[in-house]
């Protein structure tokens, strides 16, 4: 995808990536943190995202940054997911939002972006307690990504 993307950092065991997004709110650290789990013997990982609490000393997947850049933001969470595959490349990543708006705007970047997206990374949606090939104008309740 030749979108613009925040530079980003990850630390030495590739599970946490950070950066800043930039707009009309000022400056505000995101986190993204890739988290292993195990279901029924496979593993795969969850994708954790959203703004650095400094007081709580954590990831908050409900805040609200408002900063005018929500494609560069979705963009550089995508570029992070790649990165994360191309070193775990037999690994699954799980997203879906901390809320049904942001699991259906992670829909909406995926649709947009399925061509480019579907060239490197085999794409399923969860809808009606079952896994399938994902398919537009589908109202999925969770994603999960691997390496073609």
């Amino acid at each position: 995808m030749d979108i613009e993307k925040y530079e980003y950092i990850k630390n030495d065991a590739s599970l946490v990536f950070q950066f800043e997004s930039v707009g009309s709110n000022g400056k505000v650290l995101k986190i993204i943190q890739f988290t292993p789990h195990n279901s029924n013997g496979v593993t795969y990982f969850n994708l954790g995202f959203g703004d650095w609490n400094e007081s709580a000393k954590r990831l908050d997947d409900l805040s609200v940054t408002n900063n005018n850049d929500r494609e560069k933001v979705l963009a550089t969470v995508a570029a992070t997911v790649l990165e994360f595959l191309g070193d775990f490349p037999d690994m699954m990543v799980y997203a879906q939002g901390s809320t049904p708006s942001r699991t259906r705007l992670y829909q909406i970047g995926i649709a947009t972006h399925y061509h480019e997206i579907s060239s490197v990374l085999k794409i399923y949606g969860f809808i009606n307690d079952e896994w399938e090939s994902f398919r537009r104008n589908r109202n999925y309740e969770a994603f999960l990504v691997s390496l073609k």
